[in-house]
């Protein structure tokens, strides 16, 4: 039988499998979740996906989406109902242009410094150091407003968010003494967030012939 709903193929902790479900709650589409083990990948996800990274969304015409921004794209361009893509001042391109210099630039420091023996001579401190840049940009952002693009949540907060999180939580002592205020503050309402803590939830790792999981959770 063919499933009527999108399938997430999904891993708790990886901050670009917490955008995609960021992206399906904040939308409310409703999905069947399938949580997985990364040293242990499933071997449907794998016949849908062979690159082996979550998340990986299957629509119910066979459609796979396995980038996180497009699974957040794809969902929020079905409902939007807090507009999350009509950044104030600003404009999607422009917001997806920020989008990408994290995922990028950012990115390649955040791997560096908290995964410094994978990469053949990274000085883990250069990295963090490097990363700074990114960092100050978005304080000086919400220096004059709550969030990124003014005083309501948009796409760039939810996309941007878990890698801030990661980034902060490879040496904590550390991220909570620097100079980046606003940023901190930032980052802790989004981890305090009722939305952040929702899609946090830990759910029993999947086998096939389990019950089906949905997600968002019905009320």
């Amino acid at each position: 039988m063919t499933n009527q709903l999108p399938v997430l193929y999904s891993f708790r902790r990886c901050p670009y499998a917490m955008r995609a479900r960021l992206g399906l709650q904040g939308s409310n589409q409703k999905c069947e979740l399938r949580e997985i083990i990364l040293r242990d990948k499933p071997a449907p996800m794998l016949a849908a996906s062979p690159k082996g990274t979550v998340p990986v969304l299957i629509l119910s015409d066979g459609t796979v989406i396995e980038e996180s921004l497009d699974i957040m794209l794809w969902a929020l361009k079905l409902d939007d109902p807090e507009g999350w893509l009509e950044p104030e001042g600003s404009n999607l391109d422009e917001m997806l242009t920020l989008i990408t210099r994290c995922e990028n630039d950012f990115k390649c420091h955040l791997d560096r410094y908290k995964y410094a023996p994978r990469y053949e001579n990274a000085n883990p401190l250069e990295h963090r150091n490097e990363a700074e840049s990114f960092l100050q940009e978005l304080d000086q952002r919400l220096n004059t407003s709550q969030y990124l693009y003014g005083d309501k949540i948009s796409l760039a907060d939810m996309a941007i968010a878990p890698f801030i999180r990661q980034f902060a939580n490879v040496d904590r002592a550390w991220f909570e003494q620097t100079p980046y205020l606003k940023l901190k503050v930032w980052l802790n309402n989004f981890l305090e967030s009722q939305t952040f803590k929702n899609i946090l939830y830990k759910y029993p790792i999947w086998k096939e012939g389990d019950p089906i999981i949905y997600f968002p959770n019905p009320a």
